[in-house]
């Protein structure tokens, strides 16, 4: 099954992430098939960038998001939402 999910990069004590696709049997450091964003919790607010398209064209084809992955999809479609309608 393919899934997307975090992969921990950063020193010790200072997590930072990127969002990737691959298969769910590989280890965390293992081989992504696709890259679709990174994650910065230790920045104020976190820092999350997510190529959206890729993530949507994933998805069609069959790619589960853990439940991270899941939760930072649906903040950045909030806050597009927000900026898309502020702007005039």
């Amino acid at each position: 099954m393919i899934t997307m999910r975090l992969m921990r990069f950063g020193a010790k004590k200072k997590p930072s992430y990127r969002i990737v696709v691959m298969d769910s049997e590989k280890p965390r450091q293992g081989q992504a098939l696709d890259t679709l964003g990174t994650y910065n919790p230790m920045t104020e607010p976190a820092q999350v960038k997510i190529d959206q398209e890729k993530a949507k064209s994933w998805i069609a084809k069959g790619a589960k998001p853990s439940q991270t992955v899941e939760s930072l999809l649906h903040r950045v479609a909030k806050t597009r939402k927000v900026t898309q309608v502020s702007k005039p």
